[in-house]
C-alpha cells in the first residue's frame, strides 16, 4: 500500500478531489497518472486524544488493506475519520468501519 506523505500531495486531493460522506468517514478522491493507489489517512483531534486517533487510523490501513482491490486504480483516496467516532471508537468494530468505507467507495 503506497501512501500520500507530502502536504502538497494532500493538498491537490483535498483541493480537486470529490467528496463521499458516510456515517464515520469523509471520502475523498481523485484520479492520478501513477498506475498505482495511493490512500492518506486522517484523524483530527475531534476524533479523539492520541490514543484514540492513533486506533482510528489502524482500522483505516487494516480496511484498506485487506480491501485492497476493491478501489480503483489510478486514484489518491485520503479517508477523514468524523467526530462522531470520539464517543463510539471503543465499542466501534472493525467490521462496522470496513461496511462504512466500502459503503463510501461504491457511492
Amino acid at each position: 500500500m503506497i501512501t500520500l506523505k507530502k502536504e502538497k500531495e494532500f493538498s491537490k486531493v483535498y483541493q480537486r478531489g470529490q467528496k463521499k460522506h458516510t456515517k464515520y468517514v469523509i471520502i475523498i478522491f481523485l484520479k492520478n497518472n501513477l498506475n498505482e493507489k495511493r490512500f492518506g489517512f486522517v484523524a483530527s483531534k475531534k476524533t479523539g486524544n492520541a490514543v484514540k486517533r492513533n486506533r482510528i487510523k489502524r482500522l483505516f490501513r487494516e480496511v484498506v488493506r485487506l480491501n485492497y482491490n476493491k478501489f480503483k486504480e489510478n486514484y489518491d483516496y485520503i479517508i477523514i475519520g468524523k467526530a462522531v467516532l470520539k464517543d463510539n471508537i471503543d465499542s466501534l468494530k472493525y467490521e462496522d468501519m470496513e461496511k462504512d468505507i466500502l459503503k463510501g467507495i461504491v457511492k
